[in-house]
């Protein structure tokens, strides 16, 4: 069941280690277009490509971005590991995702653009809305997760040497071996 982010001063509901963000804003008149072309091009953007794991903030689950009421208006949801306050920090500490952050949202009302950082507190925090509920299907920090594929594909090469037989065959193995038959 999802929970208040214990310690946090910003809304946002929490499962496990995983807390969740979400901003719905409107887009500035006549820019839909615009925007959903920023959209496209941020998609072929190093860090942010589909399968492309090497992003600025290293805490971050996913994110979306969702243009919905006839590109008028832009929800940018997210999920990461820990509180909201310690997400805000790598954010805002971080100059390629402040840079993505503004390529999309200058299309945006209210937006007044970089480098004023606390004129860009504001609006996310004027945008944000908390999660009537959160959910995830699978546990584990963004860090536990890469490791735990690490860890797998070192397995897979186990398996594949062919010497493996023999090891394999040692009772200590066998709860390996159960979960690599799934």
């Amino acid at each position: 069941m999802a929970a208040s982010v214990a310690g946090s001063s910003e809304p946002g509901l929490s499962v496990g280690p995983t807390s969740e963000f979400s901003l719905f804003v409107h887009v500035k008149p006549g820019q839909g277009p615009s925007l959903r072309s920023a959209l496209v091009d941020l998609q072929d953007t190093p860090g942010y490509r589909p399968g492309d794991y090497d992003m600025a903030v290293q805490t971050i689950h996913e994110a979306r971005f969702v243009l919905f009421d006839d590109d008028t208006r832009l929800a940018f949801i997210t999920s990461f590991d820990g509180p909201w306050d310690a997400y805000m920090e790598d954010f805002f500490s971080s100059g390629p995702t402040l840079t993505l952050f503004d390529v999309i949202f200058r299309y945006t009302e209210g937006y007044d653009g970089l480098p004023d950082v606390g004129a860009l507190k504001a609006f996310i925090l004027d945008a944000e809305q908390m999660a009537a509920a959160y959910a995830r299907n699978y546990g584990g920090t963004v860090i536990e997760i890469r490791k735990a594929q690490r860890v797998n594909a070192a397995f897979q090469q186990v398996l594949d040497h062919p010497n493996a037989a023999e090891l394999l065959k040692h009772p200590a193995m066998q709860a390996l071996l159960d979960e690599a038959g799934d």
